[in-house]
C-alpha cells in the first residue's frame, strides 16, 4: 500500500494490521470471517431479558447531512401513488411511494469498496474496479454475509464520567481498554464493537452542524487495538466516525484507510446509541445479541442499516 512519505506512522500501522491474503486472494469479506457459526451461537445465548433496543436514525429529509459531503443527500421521499385502484372502481386500493438518498446518509455501513489508497482497495484489488455502472464490482456491500453477531457497547464517555467527549478527544487504545474494563466484558474474536463518544447528542438537540464538524473520533492507533482482538466491525456515533479535524494534519481519513483497505473491516457511522448506553447501564452489562445486515445493493461501496440490540 502506497502510503504519504511524510507520515511513517500511518505507514507503520497500515503493516502491522494488513489482512490481505489471510482469508485468500479471492476473499471479499473481510473481518467478518470471523463471525463464525460459534460465535453466533455464543452471541444469542447472551441474550436474557429479550429487551430490544434499536440503534438507527429515521430516515428523513431533515436527516444528518449538511452538504459537507457532495451527493450524500438525505432521503426524500415522495408519494408516487394515492389509493390508487389499479384494477378498476371499487378494487382492493395502494398507495407506493419511492425514496432517494445516498446509501450511506443516515445509520449506515460503508463498505470495503467505500475507500481506496495508492491505487488499491482491501485485499490488493485495484481501486479501478468500482466503476461507474457496477459500482464496487469486488467487494460489493451485498456481498456482506448476514451480520449478526455479539454486540458490545465501548461506552467511552461513560465511563470518563462524561456525557459527550470534548469535540478534540481522539478515541485510542487507552480509552478503548478503560471501557471495556468499565463495561467488564473482554472483547472477543467476532464480536461487533459500538464505540459511543456522546457526540449524536448534538444531532438529537437540533444542531446538526455541530454534531457534523469538530467531532471527536477513533484515533488512528485504534485499529491496531481492533486488530489485536480480531473485531469483526466497528461502528460509532459520529458523522466521519474518525476524529476531525484530522488527528495528524493533512492526514484526512486515515483509519478509513487502516479499516476498509487494509483490514477488510466495516465501518459504521450516525449509530443511535444513546438509549442503549441507558439499557446497558440499566442491566449493569455491555454485552448482548447485535442484528446489523445492511441492505443489499449490488455493487454498493455503502448501505443503510436498521441495526437492533437484544439484551
Amino acid at each position: 500500500m502506497t502510503v504519504p512519505a511524510e507520515c511513517p506512522e500511518f505507514a507503520e500501522i497500515a503493516r502491522r494490521v494488513n489482512n490481505w491474503g489471510r482469508w485468500g486472494a479471492d476473499d471479499e469479506v473481510g473481518t467478518l470471517n470471523l463471525v463464525t457459526d460459534e460465535a453466533v451461537r455464543q452471541a444469542a445465548a447472551s441474550v436474557r431479558s429479550g429487551r430490544r433496543v434499536p440503534l438507527a436514525l429515521p430516515l428523513q429529509q431533515d436527516g444528518v447531512q449538511t452538504g459537507m459531503i457532495p451527493g450524500r443527500v438525505n432521503p426524500l421521499h415522495t408519494m408516487v401513488a394515492l389509493n390508487l385502484e389499479m384494477f378498476g372502481p371499487g378494487a382492493v386500493a395502494t398507495s407506493d411511494d419511492v425514496v432517494t438518498m445516498g446509501l450511506q446518509a443516515a445509520t449506515h455501513w460503508d463498505g470495503l469498496g467505500h475507500v481506496s489508497h495508492g491505487g488499491r482497495i482491501y485485499n490488493d484489488r485495484p481501486a479501478t474496479s468500482i466503476t461507474a455502472h457496477g459500482g464496487a464490482t469486488f467487494s460489493g456491500i451485498e456481498k456482506t454475509r448476514p451480520l449478526v453477531s455479539r454486540g458490545v457497547l465501548l461506552d467511552v464517555a461513560r465511563a470518563r464520567g462524561e456525557q459527550q467527549l470534548a469535540s478534540g478527544h481522539a478515541v485510542g487504545p487507552e480509552d478503548l481498554e478503560a471501557a471495556e474494563e468499565f463495561a467488564g466484558t473482554r472483547v472477543r474474536a467476532g464480536d461487533i464493537v459500538l464505540v459511543r463518544t456522546g457526540q449524536l447528542r448534538h444531532f438529537l438537540a437540533g444542531d446538526k452542524r455541530a454534531y457534523a464538524h469538530p467531532s471527536p473520533g477513533l484515533s488512528i492507533r485504534a485499529p491496531e487495538w481492533f486488530h489485536a482482538r480480531d473485531v469483526a466491525a466497528v461502528a460509532n456515533d459520529t458523522l466521519t466516525f474518525e476524529i476531525v479535524p484530522p488527528q495528524i494534519e493533512n492526514l484526512w481519513l486515515p483509519v478509513h484507510a487502516l479499516h476498509l483497505v487494509e483490514m477488510g473491516m466495516l465501518q459504521g457511522q450516525n449509530w443511535n446509541l444513546e438509549e442503549l448506553s441507558e439499557a446497558c447501564a440499566d442491566a449493569a452489562r455491555y454485552s448482548f445479541l447485535l442484528s446489523a445486515p445492511p441492505e443489499p445493493f449490488t455493487g454498493g461501496t455503502g448501505a443503510p442499516v436498521a441495526p437492533v440490540a437484544v439484551l
